[in-house]
């Protein structure tokens, strides 16, 4: 099952709008208050740290460099082409490849892990974007990039964070600038079960290692100067 064709226009719309600015996108935060933190959970449970990374939804690549700074062989991998164009820009010295795929589909899942072999992947706030149709297949390619050595490691906004955003978006000035593309994109935040990740990666044959909760730093402020920091659940997953 691939994604809607749905889906996939609203984020080619999101990301053509999207500004290469650093920042300017509200999930686009630094990598030392992101994806840095996440390695920190994640290396201990790798199995095998040489194996290829793969960054599974790398939108404009900020969190692809930095992994890129410190593995030999990193993929950035999307289904938007206009995301893949900003992080190819932003990536000025090659540090990365960059893939097209639609890893809701599991012959692209299949096709990449052919290439690379099996491959530790990183999943930062796909899920909760998902269709619901599209949920299951995208843990499937999760699992199929893993493979058998590999490890992933998930984390996706919590439920709460939902309300949280709604709440914003629906305040007297309005959304706040960063998260207003996000929903005239229609594009639904936090719109996944808490409950229902774990039984996603279970069903996709992998087993959860470690779970946590952490906050999920953005790029977006409140008037009075305060970080929007969203509820988030993380899993490192694989097979045993």
């Amino acid at each position: 099952m691939s994604v809607t064709t749905r889906y996939r226009e609203a984020w080619e719309g999101f990301w053509r709008e999207a500004s290469d600015e650093p920042g300017a996108v509200i999930w686009d935060a630094e990598p030392a208050l992101t994806v840095g933190v996440h390695l920190g959970l994640l290396e201990p449970y790798l199995r095998a740290p040489g194996l290829p990374f793969v960054d599974l939804g790398c939108g404009n690549g900020t969190q692809t460099r930095f992994l890129a700074d410190r593995y030999p062989q990193v993929v950035g991998a999307d289904l938007s082409a206009a995301a893949l164009d900003h992080a190819r820009r932003a990536d000025r010295a090659g540090q990365a490849a960059y893939r097209l795929i639609d890893a809701a589909e599991k012959n692209e899942a299949e096709t990449l892990h052919a290439e690379l072999g099996d491959t530790n992947v990183y999943v930062r706030g796909v899920l909760h974007q998902c269709e619901p149709d599209d949920r299951q297949p995208l843990v499937d390619g999760v699992a199929a990039l893993v493979g058998e050595r590999g490890r992933a490691f998930l984390v996706d906004l919590a439920e709460a964070a939902g309300s949280l955003l709604r709440g914003l978006a629906q305040g007297p000035e309005g959304p706040p600038a960063k998260l207003a593309p996000v929903f005239r994109h229609g594009l639904a935040p936090a719109a996944v079960a808490d409950e229902a990740v774990p039984e996603y990666v279970r069903a996709a044959g992998l087993t959860v290692l470690a779970s946590g909760e952490l906050p999920l730093v953005t790029t977006e402020y409140l008037a009075d100067g305060t970080r929007i920091e969203l509820p988030s659940k993380w899993l490192v997953v694989g097979r045993t």
